[in-house]
């Protein structure tokens, strides 16, 4: 009897050992998929896999929803308001150096970046609260930069929201488009004498 006992609780303990395995199920893929991009683009492996000389400079994480035939800016992402720039989690930026963002020097850290859409320009906002969802919790006391930049068509359709770093000779852009407009953030920082692209002469050490 004790055998027959024995038996049940430890089929039991299967059954249960089961139904808890079969809950623990993982989540579905996001339709909106978290992203990153880097500046030195592709860091991780153009520096540390291959051994290209670079300093990391700056990182976005960011979440891209997907048009889907959807009319996007002033329908779907309305102007006028502000924007978490993707989906979920607002983007975040973090620098690894002190750069300068619409003439404001702005400390090495982790940053949200927002937007304020509409049809000829963007206002970026740069702001210090950080783990944010949506831009439903915006503090604009705790902004750190703001600067306007004009939008310009895509040359194609982009279906998933995006963003990528470019290099440019004061530093690097910060290009975010979806569906057929794009935007362009001058991120600036001095180079190793000192110059930057606004100004011609060192600075004062």
């Amino acid at each position: 009897m004790n055998t027959l006992k024995s038996l049940f609780v430890i089929a039991g303990l299967a059954v249960c050992s089961l139904a808890t395995a079969q809950e623990k199920k993982m989540p579905p893929v996001d339709p909106s998929p978290m992203d990153m991009a880097y500046y030195p683009v592709m860091y991780p492996y153009v520096c540390k896999v291959k051994g290209e000389p670079g300093a990391l400079v700056a990182r976005a994480i960011f979440s891209r929803p997907q048009k889907k035939g959807r009319p996007i800016f002033g329908n779907l992402v309305e102007y006028g308001k502000v924007w978490r720039l993707g989906a979920n989690e607002a983007t975040e930026l973090e620098f690894y150096r002190p750069v300068t963002i619409g003439g404001k020097i702005v400390p090495k850290g982790r940053y949200t970046l927002y937007a304020i859409p509409s049809e000829t320009k963007w206002t970026v906002i740069l702001n210090k609260q950080t783990d944010i969802w949506g831009a439903y919790k915006y503090e604009p006391q705790l902004d750190v930069a703001r600067v306007d930049v004009p939008v310009t068509a895509s040359p194609e359709e982009i279906e998933a929201f995006s963003l990528v770093f470019e290099k440019a000779p004061y530093g690097a852009n910060l290009l975010m488009g979806w569906d057929k407009t794009q935007v362009t953030l001058p991120i600036r920082w001095s180079d190793s004498k000192g110059y930057t692209a606004s100004n011609t002469k060192p600075k004062k050490k």
